[in-house]
């Protein structure tokens, strides 16, 4: 297999090197944009030359592979986990990979986050590349109108928060320092779509008729958390609840 594999690498011009970078880039971070940074869009081309090289090295290990070509990003999906549109069957690395857990604040954040793309869309307020461009004023006022909660006061918190989702590629912003001072802009990646789902999504909407604060809210994402473990499975949206 070795032998067939190293044959197929020097017919695409690719070196081992290249082609275990590739691999680990995508196990490492179990997602890759091209719109990213300088780097992923190189991987994400050299992906492009060996697509049926890495997809069949990876189902070895009965790792499935999502590529969407419009919107160019790869994201990997752990073995057993449902795939949206498929039928069953020099960077720090970042958490576990494929089985990341998010914690509960990343949780309200991302259910927020793909109820606002969901405002987006109806609205037509997306970019050429599925993109929609979000203030945190507005985060913030979606946050408390779903769950009634607020984004962290604490600069470091927050900074942390969303550089968790921006690691997963579900988010983009430019500086750091624009989040410190709540004056950010970030753009929501059509990605958040596969991270929660429709059921997920609906299961929200009745939040912002009611009065009932802090029960309402936690109970809103483990009933949001559990519709998405019903319908997908293992996967890597999995959220540690905090004690």
């Amino acid at each position: 297999m070795l032998k067939s594999i190293d044959q197929q690498l020097e017919k695409n011009g690719i070196t081992t090197h290249e082609f275990s970078e590739l691999l680990i880039r995508l196990m490492d971070y179990g997602v890759l944009c091209r719109d990213e940074s300088q780097k992923e869009q190189l991987l994400y081309d050299r992906y492009l030359r060996l697509e049926i090289l890495v997809n069949d090295y990876l189902s070895m290990l009965h790792i499935r592979v999502q590529h969407d070509t419009r919107f160019q990003f790869i994201r990997l999906y752990p073995p057993g986990s449902e795939v949206p549109g498929m039928v069953d069957e020099n960077d720090p690395p970042f958490k576990a990979g494929l089985r990341s857990r998010l914690n509960k604040n990343e949780v309200e954040l991302v259910l927020v986050l793909r109820s606002q793309y969901e405002k987006a869309l109806r609205e037509g307020q997306v970019d050429e590349n599925g993109c929609a461009t979000i203030s945190l004023e507005a985060l913030n006022i979606a946050l408390k109108n779903l769950l009634k909660k607020s984004l962290p006061v604490n600069v470091t918190q927050r900074k942390d928060l969303f550089r968790s989702l921006k690691q997963l590629r579900l988010i983009q912003y430019r500086k750091e320092e624009d989040i410190e001072s709540g004056e950010a802009w970030v753009r929501v990646r059509p990605m958040i779509v596969s991270y929660v789902s429709d059921q997920v999504l609906d299961a929200l909407q009745p939040l912002t008729n009611t009065k009932d604060t802090e029960s309402t809210s936690e109970g809103a994402v483990d009933d949001a958390e559990a519709a998405r473990e019903e319908q997908s499975g293992p996967s890597i949206f999995e959220a540690e609840t905090a004690s």
